[in-house]
């Protein structure tokens, strides 16, 4: 594939001209105590305080977030890589997200990744493209995948995290077979929420 670029440009930030803040988010009980609070949580200013907090509460990896690479938060990948890259030895300084650019770099990353991989795009440019268009429009919210592609993309791709295996099954590209995942994130389910079995 050849990707056209419509809202970034080649060697800017795919954040370019998006002003970011830090906000709270917080779920309370009728009775007013506090259940949930999540303090400097990063968006961009144009963002609903709704928005906010759906991405707080529930699409944010709570654990197993290593401290960021050197070059920020949300860097444009190089080939691509950026911000977390490939998976690495488990950190013991690991957190939670605490920044919408990190989920973003964290499904831009792997959808171009798997495009990479399996020879979708003519050019390294045209994977580039496709990373920082995908940044941008996400930032924008003028795209968004289904929910469970916001917590199951990338934690294996871009933060290394592993997990027992769910019972799913893929498609291996390489065999044209049918096989069981044996992780959990290597090989996410993330195209549906739920599915019973048959």
């Amino acid at each position: 594939m050849e990707i056209q670029r419509r809202f970034t440009r080649s060697g800017e930030s795919p954040y370019e001209g998006i002003s970011f803040e830090p906000r709270m988010s917080e779920i309370r009980n009728p009775d007013g105590a506090s259940i949930f609070r999540q303090d400097n949580v990063v968006v961009p200013t144009h963002w609903s305080q709704i928005a906010t907090d759906i991405l707080a509460q529930k699409y944010f990896r709570k654990r197993g977030v290593p401290p960021a690479a050197p070059g920020g938060v949300g860097a444009s990948p190089a080939a691509p890589g950026g911000v977390g890259g490939s998976p690495a030895a488990p950190d013991p300084n690991t957190r939670g997200e605490t920044d919408a650019r990190q989920v973003f770099h964290r499904l831009a990353y792997t959808w171009t990744d798997w495009g990479k991989r399996y020879g979708y795009f003519s050019t390294d440019a045209d994977a580039q493209a496709f990373y920082d268009e995908m940044c941008s429009m996400l930032a924008h919210q003028m795209g968004a995948p289904n929910s469970p592609q916001w917590f199951n993309t990338g934690l294996f791709a871009v933060y290394g995290l592993k997990g027992p295996a769910q019972g799913h099954y893929f498609v291996n590209p390489d065999t044209g077979e049918v096989e069981k995942s044996t992780s959990a994130y290597e090989r996410p389910q993330p195209h549906a929420c739920f599915i019973l079995s048959i």
